[in-house]
């Protein structure tokens, strides 16, 4: 079996040699040029290697990061909705550089009055707002929004200067705090809470029928931007779509609201007893030994009893938070809230719920449910979960995300039904921004800079989980469905891919500077590392790789080289071809059959092959014996081949067989009969894998996926041999559309006619 197959291999690469030889006519010379193979290392992209951050992807032995712990005191006017704070923060320089001054972000500082993010697009009047739009943009005058700082002091109460620019505060040291010191220095502010339904603003209050309202606070307060080796101080203004980069810490909050509030909050909560009624006491001990369905600590009557009033009276509610990058809280007197237990490996973790009447039925049902699979899931593909909580808050139109507590949206008809729409998309949502904690949370990237490394991981994440979470509660989804995902699937990113390239940008764009965000950061991403584990390297590689990213950058702050090399270094699989082409430009995939020719084992030599060996000076005579092949419909073609095997078509085949091989090897040998060169071509700019479907006579199917390195002698085409006992009838290129191929017309042989617009509608008029 061995040698026969061998004789064949060789006699069709001499055959393929020889032609090609022919085949070749004289033209002009071309100019020399660079390397340009998509297969090409990323040396010229990738920053070289230090000893912060290693070649293989791990932070290096220099590697470092600021610590920025906080003490704070935070009190709600509910009334005026306003919130007042004070804040001490202590700065560690960690770094190997004395720093001169501080930079300290002013997030609020975009809801200013005059801010200039409201005129950084000139898009003209598109033809619909939504409502809420529509209203924050022309109706009314601006909100009067933004930090107003009362004064920023040392640790000895001393004035500091100060200068604010936008959304960035640098505060001027007396002399520079050097590396591995630390400075103490206090800032007092307060600003008017937005409502955040006019305009979605990621941080305001809903105001409901009855004039009480559900607060969901973040970016609430000052917070130190980041120093690192790579951008020294990561001071990019706050546009609204670039989100956060952020130091690690560990905070002591102090929360003042109304009495008859109901809070939570990035932390564990320290004053328990002071803040919670006996019988939420007994509720909370209860939920704590609850893992397979939620415990309510304030009903929906309790709710709904307390919101007939307004209590004049305060209460504070105190946290601890070790090692988070940020803080946010949720408070209402209409909150519902209920809590589950979740268990990790080695300890347990509450899920736990927030949300008004309004979010009922649907959110009983489903939230903590959904909160709880979300921990058990991305902690199966990362690491497990190492906070204590992680809170799912209801708020109309909301998704965002901060340490341990992130606001989602998914409300209920006023009758307390829903479609599936609204119950798929609630679900979703909760699982994404639970999500969340794991990336950016604590695999801590810079979302400013880097969108996709946050929201395109989680997108990722949160495939997966709702695929899991179809299995897990079947009862969820319609019967014997999949989970309706939204994004991760290869074809849904395929109408992107295929838009005007105008309005696309490469994935490697800084998320201010994209025409589509949710595209570019959320889906393609999502979409290209999904096609990574399920087509490129398969689950078991990409898994162990990606885990051990998750692993060795937690608390960390990773760029995305970090997560390129470290996806190689833990696989032994070089995907440079593949971060440039589905990364760093807005190639497309689009692969498809050009061509088939089919050939016959002969004993006589094509006409072909004999010119060809004439042109190069030598005779038959010179060439060692062997097996011809001759291409079906030419000139020197005999019908009377078809049929018969290669040993019956050939002496010089016989003969060797009978030469070389012993009785019981000639009758275990399967000939096969036909021949086939095809050739396929690749319109698209992405390299990848050629998954081919290849069916034949008598109705079976042979799958074959030919590497992503097929293409890298060829990037335009390339032509493999089948040989096969049975006649092949047709050619399907990636038959389960796992490529995100933006043109199937092309994928097929023997290729399908396109019917015109006019027979389509002539079919659809007899219809």
């Amino acid at each position: 079996m061995i040698k026969i197959k061998y004789c064949f291999a060789s006699v069709l690469f001499l055959f393929g040699a020889v032609l090609t030889a022919q085949e070749e006519t004289p033209k002009e010379k071309e100019p020399g040029h660079t390397n340009q193979s998509k297969f090409k290392q990323l040396y010229e992209e990738f920053a070289t290697p230090n000893t912060y951050r290693s070649a293989s992807g791990a932070p290096g032995p220099d590697y470092y990061q600021q610590q920025a712990n906080y003490v704070m005191n935070i009190e709600l006017d509910d009334k005026n909705h306003k919130i007042y704070g004070d804040e001490t923060i202590t700065y560690i320089n960690n770094s190997p550089d004395d720093l001169e001054f501080l930079w300290v972000q002013l997030d609020q500082n975009i809801r200013e009055k005059d801010s200039k993010a409201a005129l950084k697009n000139g898009d003209g009047v598109p033809l619909a707002y939504r409502p809420s739009t529509f209203n924050g943009k022309f109706l009314g005058e601006p909100f009067d929004g933004g930090f107003v700082i009362e004064h920023v002091k040392d640790a000895a109460g001393k004035a500091l200067p100060y200068t604010v620019n936008f959304t960035m505060m640098r505060i001027d040291l007396p002399q520079p705090l050097k590396s591995k010191a630390q400075i103490s220095f206090s800032i007092k502010w307060n600003f008017n809470v937005p409502d955040h339904t006019v305009n979605r603003a990621r941080s305001g209050y809903e105001e409901f029928a009855d004039g009480h309202r559900a607060y969901v606070i973040a970016q609430f307060f000052p917070r130190m931007a980041v120093y690192n080796d790579v951008e020294g101080w990561q001071n990019h203004q706050f546009w609204g779509n670039g989100e956060f980069a952020l130091n690690f810490g560990d905070y002591d909050v102090n929360i003042t609201v109304p009495a008859d509030h109901v809070l939570d909050a990035t932390g564990t909560l320290q004053n328990r007893k002071e803040v919670y009624s006996k019988e939420m006491m007994k509720r909370y001990e209860k939920a704590k030994k609850s893992y397979d369905k939620p415990v309510v600590i304030v009903t929906q009557a309790e709710a709904e009893e307390a919101s007939k009033g307004f209590s004049e009276k305060k209460k504070t509610w105190k946290f601890k938070a070790k090692n988070v990058r940020d803080y946010g809280f949720a408070t209402s007197r209409r909150f519902i809230w209920d809590m589950q237990a979740v268990k990790m490996s080695n300890k347990d973790v509450m899920a736990v719920s927030m949300y008004p009447p309004e979010g009922n039925p649907l959110w009983e049902e489903y939230s903590t449910k959904a909160v709880a699979h979300t921990l058990k899931s991305y902690s199966s593909h990362t690491f497990d979960y190492p906070y204590p909580k992680a809170i799912s808050v209801h708020a109309k139109n909301q998704g965002m995300e901060y340490p341990m507590i992130c606001w989602n949206y998914g409300r209920p008809n006023p009758d307390g039904t829903y479609s599936d729409r609204v119950k798929y998309g609630m679900i979703s949502v909760i699982i994404h921004e639970v999500g969340h904690n794991y990336f950016p949370m604590i695999v801590n990237s810079d979302e400013r800079q880097w969108g996709w490394m946050d929201e395109g991981l989680d997108t990722f994440m949160q495939y997966m989980a709702e695929q899991e979470f179809g299995e897990a509660f079947p009862e969820a989804v319609a019967p014997n469905k999949a989970y309706p995902s939204r994004r991760g699937a290869a074809a849904k990113i395929v109408p992107y891919m295929s838009g005007d390239q105008s309005t696309i940008s490469p994935i490697m764009s800084n998320p201010e500077n994209v025409y589509q965000l949710g595209p570019n950061a959320y889906g393609k991403p999502a979409t290209a590392l999904n096609i990574l584990r399920e087509t490129v390297m398969g689950r078991e590689l990409f898994d162990h790789a990606f885990k051990t990213y998750s692993k060795r950058w937690m608390f960390k702050h990773p760029t995305p080289e970090d997560f390129f090399r470290t996806m190689e270094d833990a696989s032994a699989v070089d995907l440079d071809y593949y971060w440039r082409g589905w990364f760093y430009t807005t190639d497309y995939v689009d692969i498809g059959v050009k061509g088939l020719k089919k050939y016959y084992v002969s004993n006589n030599p094509s006409e072909k092959l004999k010119a060809a060996i004439a042109e190069s000076g030598q005779s038959m005579d010179d060439l060692p014996p062997l097996v011809h092949l001759v291409e079906e419909g030419s000139a020197d073609f005999d019908p009377n081949l078809k049929g018969k095997s290669p040993s019956d078509n050939s002496t010089t085949l016989k003969e060797f067989m009978m030469d070389n091989m012993t009785a019981a090897e000639r009758a275990a040998v399967k000939e096969p009969k036909y021949f086939y060169e095809v050739t396929y071509d690749k319109p698209g700019g992405i390299p990848m894998p050629l998954i081919v479907e290849y069916t034949y006579a008598d109705g079976s199917t042979e799958n074959i996926t030919y590497p992503a390195e097929i293409w890298r002698k060829n990037d335009k085409e390339v032509s493999v041999v089948l040989s096969s006992q049975k006649e092949l009838t047709g050619i399907v290129v990636d038959p389960k559309a796992e490529t995100a191929d933006i043109d199937t017309t092309n994928n097929g042989w023997p290729r399908k006619e396109e019917k015109s617009d006019f027979d389509k509608m002539k079919e659809k008029i007899k219809g």
